[in-house]
């Protein structure tokens, strides 16, 4: 038994100091039900005022040690009411029954109760130097896997919805680009909510945004160094490196286009999971 719990302790350790092994994009047909026909608008105002009164987006480097344009969220500038917005809001989300919506609306829903339901889990966890510190069990690296929301009677966790539901529903590698979690090496979290208008466009963004700024990907000292999300996330982009390049040239711009046909760059992977925080 001492062996056995020595040899989990071993796992667990090289399991924290080796990254993280990304879940896989495996359908719950219980979300595939849907209502083409239904033209009924969810309402995300309440989660529009949250991030228009404390998204900022980071203009000097030694701001909280955040590199220029990266959007960081003022959590402990959160007002009590403002923060009884958030939880009635996503009180609201889980009241809904979101099967009899159409695909654009279950869309712009499952990204704005994933990200609000993370910051969600940011303030009640606050002060924190990073999600990954917040876990419910000693082998879980951060909260992804706990069942935070009840949708329909059905207990979720963010990893269902990311990798049970959106993933694999919409198949769509712009998807990582609207999930925020909370760390500097995450997407931006976008200044607007999701709703089935604007998603296509707010996607756009998010993965020009994502792609031309430094922690997506940048080339240095003969070095093309990825986010750590194309590389957990292969599959999405074609299953291979080169699949995640052709991606990434179609949002490049000039700058790191051109660096990009430079010869014998190396590829590198790096993440940040600093929380992305802003002072009050």
């Amino acid at each position: 038994m001492k062996r056995l719990i020595i040899l989990s302790l071993v796992a667990f350790v090289l399991y924290k100091t080796s990254g993280i092994a990304a879940p896989k994009s495996e359908l719950w047909p219980r979300w595939q039900t849907h209502n083409a026909e239904n033209r009924e608008v969810i309402d995300h105002s309440a989660w529009g005022i949250i991030l228009k009164k404390y998204l900022v987006t980071s203009q000097l480097p030694t701001e909280s040690s955040a590199p220029v344009g990266i959007n960081l969220l003022q959590y402990g500038g959160v007002s009590k009411i403002d923060y009884g917005l958030l939880k009635n809001y996503l009180t609201t989300l889980e009241g809904i029954s979101i099967s009899s919506f159409s695909r654009p609306e279950q869309r712009a829903f499952w990204i704005n109760l994933y990200n609000a339901a993370t910051v969600n889990l940011i303030l009640e966890h606050y002060p924190v130097e990073s999600i990954t510190n917040i876990s419910f069990s000693f082998f879980s690296f951060g909260p992804w896997d706990e069942e935070l929301l009840t949708i329909e009677g059905e207990e979720l966790s963010l990893n269902d919805i990311e990798h049970r539901i959106l993933r694999p529903i919409w198949q769509d590698p712009r998807i990582h680009y609207a999930l925020n979690c909370a760390s500097m090496g995450c997407p931006n979290l976008q200044p607007l909510a999701f709703t089935a208008k604007n998603t296509d466009s707010l996607l756009e963004t998010g993965a020009s945004e994502y792609i031309n700024h430094p922690r997506g990907a940048k080339t240095e000292d003969k070095k093309l160094w990825l986010s750590k999300i194309f590389e957990w996330y292969q599959d999405d982009y074609g299953g291979n490196e080169a699949g995640v390049l052709i991606h990434i040239q179609k949002y490049a711009k000039e700058n790191l286009a051109n660096s990009l046909y430079e010869d014998e760059l190396e590829i590198e992977y790096h993440y940040d999971w600093r929380l992305n925080e802003s002072g009050p």
